[in-house]
């Protein structure tokens, strides 16, 4: 992994753990995407840039997965995504 997990998981009350857990795979996962996406611009290789591709899709179902399992464990960030979503579509009038 690229970045540095935020906190000291060793440090985080076991009430937390869990959350804190799947924020960190979540930081893992897009830091990941990044990286193969960023190499497969910069190739010029078509088949490196596929399977590049392929695994930076691969690790946004992941992204997913610990969103999955983030949102059944934080009905406060179930909110503020939801807050999030209108906040952006009333700004585009969507």
């Amino acid at each position: 992994m690229l970045s540095q997990i935020p906190i000291d998981l060793k440090k985080v009350n076991k009430e937390n753990i869990d959350t804190e857990i799947l924020r960190a795979g979540i930081i893992a996962e897009l830091d990941a995407v990044n990286l193969y996406e960023q190499m497969a611009a910069m190739t010029e290789n078509k088949d490196i840039k596929e399977i590049l591709l392929d695994i930076a899709k691969e690790e946004k179902t992941h992204v997913g997965e610990f969103q999955t399992l983030l949102l059944r464990l934080d009905k406060q960030q179930v909110t503020e995504l939801e807050k999030g979503k209108k906040e952006v579509e009333k700004e585009l009038g969507n």
